[in-house]
């Protein structure tokens, strides 16, 4: 089987050939026709979760999956072979950058009606990240305000989605290129990053999604109410992620120190802050499906690749200005 593995950190995916994956009694073997793009792999290649995220090299990448059912386990039951699935494999588990993997049976779900293979390995990561974000973190609820970061991209293309189909009224920042895109997906007020503040422009707000951490994190926090949320994908990782990761009590010193000065931050301000690492979930997965059946939610690919083309596309992610996601095609 072939599949691109990455042997050391900061070095580009590799194309080899690899083992079959092994088959448990709760899997479900998929083979693979479409694998989405995401920072989260970039971020691994680099080395940047190393602490967080312990591979042993060489690992395959890969967190979206969309495909065919080949197989299953003896235990599975609600999957069989030659259904359309689509899921976010569990941490042991990742590499979908492969023709085939195996996926715990309750990380899957049937592909949404009417969606391609292609939409469908565009949605697992981000879906779930913005499920888990505004629904099951954040309780998103009619009258609240939110402010999702990189409205363009590919998380906060289907958080804008979410938190207006919530009853939120919905604030991003994106380029001024992109300004009547996350408008079409239901953005309400949409600020240009590039030559206006959104912190001159915000106050009040309830939650604040954020993608790029750093300053605009510290800046994020000054925009909400008191009693508010900041949930930060980007980091820097918190004590309770590191108590639920069961990561080693040195490295959760370490955490704790990431975060401090954010954390101070918050306090001060009467705010809140967590840091999301999302999870896998069919159940959620499924639930999201409803949302893109009934019109909700849809997917945004705004480009697909060949699975030849996978490591170079990886590595162009920060610089390729692709609404939405990158797609790889099998």
């Amino acid at each position: 089987m072939q599949a691109f593995v990455l042997t050391r950190y900061q070095q580009p995916l590799e194309l080899r050939d690899v083992p079959e994956h092994v088959v448990g009694p709760g899997d479900v073997l998929v083979r693979v026709e479409a694998a989405g793009l995401n920072q989260l792999d970039e971020k691994i290649r680099l080395g940047e979760f190393k602490a967080i995220l312990p591979y042993d090299l060489p690992q395959v990448l890969g967190h979206d999956v969309a495909g065919t059912v080949v197989s299953v386990g003896d235990h599975v039951r609600a999957f069989r072979p030659g259904d359309r699935v689509y899921g976010r494999p569990r941490k042991d588990q990742v590499g979908t950058f492969a023709e085939r993997v195996a996926v715990a049976e309750q990380d899957l779900a049937p592909i949404p009606a009417g969606l391609s293979t292609v939409e469908a390995g565009s949605l697992p990561l981000v879906a779930l990240t913005a499920w888990q974000a505004l629904v099951e973190r954040g309780d998103v609820r009619p009258g609240h305000q939110v402010l999702v970061h990189a409205g363009a991209g590919g998380v906060g293309s289907i958080a804008i989605q979410l938190a207006k189909h919530l009853g939120a009224t919905v604030a991003t920042t994106a380029s001024a290129a992109n300004a009547d895109f996350v408008r079409s997906l239901g953005a309400d007020v949409v600020i240009d990053y590039r030559n206006e503040d959104f912190e001159a422009l915000l106050d009040g707000y309830d939650l604040v999604l954020d993608s790029l951490g750093g300053d605009n994190l510290a800046k994020s926090l000054r925009v909400l109410r008191p009693g508010g949320r900041a949930i930060g994908i980007a980091g820097p990782p918190d004590p309770a992620f590191a108590r639920g990761a069961g990561l080693n009590p040195l490295v959760r010193l370490a955490v704790a120190g990431l975060s401090r000065k954010v954390r101070s931050q918050a306090a001060a301000l009467e705010v809140g802050y967590e840091f999301l690492f999302m999870h896998e979930s069919g159940a959620q997965l499924r639930e999201l499906s409803v949302l893109v059946e009934a019109g909700a939610v849809r997917p945004v690919v705004g480009r697909t690749v060949s699975f030849a083309e996978t490591a170079d596309a990886l590595s162009a992610m920060a610089s390729s200005g692709v609404r939405g996601k990158t797609v790889v095609v099998f």
